[in-house]
């Protein structure tokens, strides 16, 4: 076994590797970015590494800076995780070039499976099925469209060396084509420099099952059953669970065999996934093969008692795999959730911050929280927005459902936002919690799923207190926090305090005056009775009683916004200051502003052209993604500040826009 490993990756999938490595007694090396300097991966390295500026082509994906690290640092193996350097072959080579061992297959296996066009090619000579498609090498755009009419729409574009949803567009008419097929290689160009795709038939209503499989240098080939990711937007994974419901003894078997099959053709050792599309009349063919740890390898390890990272140390150092086929066994249910930082009710954009406050829950023998940050700690625009992943395990589907339900509502994050409301909103849907899997579910359930979680009556009350006994800079001094001038809770000499506040939360407002009374507040919202909540404000709780129901909630506020953490989940409201907002409206008036940081992809009307809202307009890239901006209302679009290809910042104004 290796005595030190250097990790050449970050964030959450570093860290995970870091506990492994210290239950094993192996020393680990981090490696990061200069926006990485005081991440939680670097903390909890025992060594680290600078490697370069920011932007992933300038840190991470830069081989000969890693391998010199590991050089220095005397690290005998390189773990690298999952994105980055983990598929590349070039980087494998070169890692046995000096001497230093790449904890994954070797480069013959990645180079075979990372063209996706030449891995369809092998895996029809193993027998393994395939979805009908073009996987060739003609690349003429009139070429791939004729191939896309001649399979039969809708057909699916997907970058041949992509991955993680990138380069890949749904196509239901060849009026589209041409279109779709710029896009998807732009967006391959800039993830993977390379645009080549392949088109193929889209399967209607089809669920994504992929299998992990393990290989060893002895011969040796397993898989550790299936995971059902069917759950997407952007064909991205947001939920997933293992076992697959619904999945019989005979497909299990089946899809097992086709993924040990496709993984001996290619020679393949350590970790892989073999993923498959799997039609509602039972056939499934083969899509790809990641020849990584996944994302969602937590479920596997939950289902099978295994630790995979352990597994691929072992295998890489050499050692036969743990465990034979006839070992290996499900037992309950896991799923997983992946909490980012994103907008779900602005087309899932990146948000960017600080987590000025962050609660994640209590990780406990059914509960695992798999992160690579801690509160303090920045989203930057650099990496993938992801806080953490929430992996819950218990003897069914339906008692895993319970606890991913109180899992999410134990999230409190303020300084982002996140998808977290939007994932208690999916799992409870009627198509997830009752198994009716595929991936359009997102898109079926769109109305129940954009509905704001609207908080209930008192929750108005309780905000208004919160807003009143809290101010955006409120900072209380530790060694004076005896002090009466330290207590927020609104008394004044001579008068009773009291305090008129503007409230939203979704489309709803309302205008709710708070007066202090002895004991708690009165709280009176528009024309309505006052009510009357007994309680007090004490270290970040309300701890009171309204309309005789007791409630401890919890307080935080952050600038203009007050949230409330309920046993119900995170509610957020917002105090309209009309200065302020009529300050921001006229400086913003007449302008589409950037929503992040980015690269001005294109420009898609002329100047001078009227639009209706809704209309695109720019196409922004940012985080390896392509964004596109629309017209907020119906007007004139006079003038572009930015041209295809400069880089703009966050809230920098990118159109001249006049309403109509």
């Amino acid at each position: 076994m290796f005595n030190k490993i250097l990790i050449a990756n970050r964030g959450e999938i570093a860290c995970r590797v870091i506990a492994t490595c210290r239950a094993l007694g192996i020393a680990t090396v981090a490696v990061y970015s200069d926006a990485d300097r005081n991440a939680r991966h670097v903390r909890l390295a025992d060594e680290a590494v600078a490697i370069g500026p920011a932007p992933a082509a300038e840190s991470y994906l830069r081989a000969e800076v890693i391998l010199d690290a590991a050089r220095r640092t005397g690290a005998q193996a390189i773990h690298p995780g999952y994105g980055f350097l983990s598929e590349n072959a070039a980087f494998a080579d070169a890692c046995a070039a000096a001497g230093i061992v790449f904890i994954g297959p070797p480069a013959s296996a990645i180079r075979a499976m990372g063209d996706k066009s030449a891995a369809k090619a092998l895996m029809q000579q193993a027998g393994v099925p395939l979805t009908p498609g073009y996987h060739g090498d003609n690349q003429d755009p009139q070429f791939l469209r004729g191939q896309a009419d001649a399979i039969g729409y809708p057909v699916l574009i997907k970058a041949s060396a992509g991955g993680g949803g990138k380069g890949m567009r749904r196509v239901d008419d060849s009026a589209a084509f041409i279109d779709a097929l710029a896009s998807c290689q732009r967006e391959a160009r800039s993830a993977f420099g390379n645009e080549h795709v392949l088109v193929e038939k889209y399967v209607l209503r089809p669920r994504h099952i992929e299998i992990q499989v393990f290989g060893d240098r002895h011969g040796n080939v397993v898989h550790l059953f299936e995971r059902d990711c069917s759950v997407q937007r952007r064909h991205q994974k947001v939920l997933e669970e293992a076992p697959a419901p619904g999945m019989t003894a005979e497909r299990r078997a089946a899809m097992g065999k086709a993924a040990v099959d496709a993984a001996r053709a290619v020679g393949y050792v350590g970790a892989g996934t073999v993923e498959f599309i799997a039609s509602p009349d039972g056939d499934f063919y083969f899509m790809e093969m990641n020849t990584r740890l996944q994302v969602e390898h937590p479920v596997t390890e939950f289902i099978t008692g295994t630790d995979l990272v352990a597994w691929q140390l072992q295998v890489a150092a050499g050692q036969p795999l743990p465990k034979r086929q006839d070992e290996l066994a499900i037992h309950g249910h896991a799923l997983e959730a992946r909490l980012y930082a994103e907008d779900a009710d602005k087309g899932f954009l990146p948000s960017i911050g600080t987590l000025r406050h962050l609660r994640l829950p209590t990780p406990t023998a059914n509960v695992r929280v798999d992160t690579g940050v801690e509160e303090g700690d920045t989203i930057t625009p650099f990496y993938d927005p992801m806080i953490a992943k929430l992996i819950v395990w218990d003897i069914n589907r339906d008692a895993a459902l319970r606890r991913m339900q109180q899992a999410l509502a134990d999230c409190q994050v303020v300084g982002v936002t996140t998808n977290a409301g939007f994932l208690r909103r999916l799992v409870g849907t009627a198509s997830f919690s009752q198994a009716k899997l595929d991936t359009a579910l997102i898109e079926r359930e769109q109305e129940a799923l954009a509905a704001p979680a609207a908080g209930d009556e008192s929750l108005w009350a309780l905000a208004a207190i919160a807003a009143a006994v809290t101010t955006p800079t409120a900072r209380v001094d530790a060694r004076d926090a005896q002090s009466p001038w330290q207590a927020q809770d609104g008394w004044r000499i001579g008068e009773t305090a009291a305090r008129t506040l503007p409230l939203q939360q979704g489309e709803r407002e309302h205008v709710v005056r708070v007066t202090v009374q002895p004991g708690g507040w009165q709280v009176r919202r528009d024309a309505e009775p006052a009510v009357t909540v007994q309680g007090s404000f004490n270290d970040g709780h309300l701890e009171v009683v309204v309309q005789e129901q007791r409630l401890r909630v919890g307080v935080q506020r952050d600038g203009v916004q007050v949230y409330l953490f309920t046993a119900q989940g995170q509610q957020r409201f917002t105090v309209h200051d009309p200065v302020g907002e009529s300050e921001q409206a006229s400086a913003d008036a007449g302008s589409l502003l950037a929503p992040m940081p980015g690269k001005i992809v294109a420009t898609l009307v002329e100047p001078g052209s009227k639009v209706t809202r809704g209309t695109p307009l720019v196409v922004l890239e940012a985080m390896k993604m392509e964004h596109t901006l629309a017209a907020p209302a119906d007007g004139t679009v006079h003038g572009y500040r930015a041209k295809a290809g400069e880089q703009v910042g966050d809230g920098a104004v990118l159109v001249d826009f006049e309403a109509a």
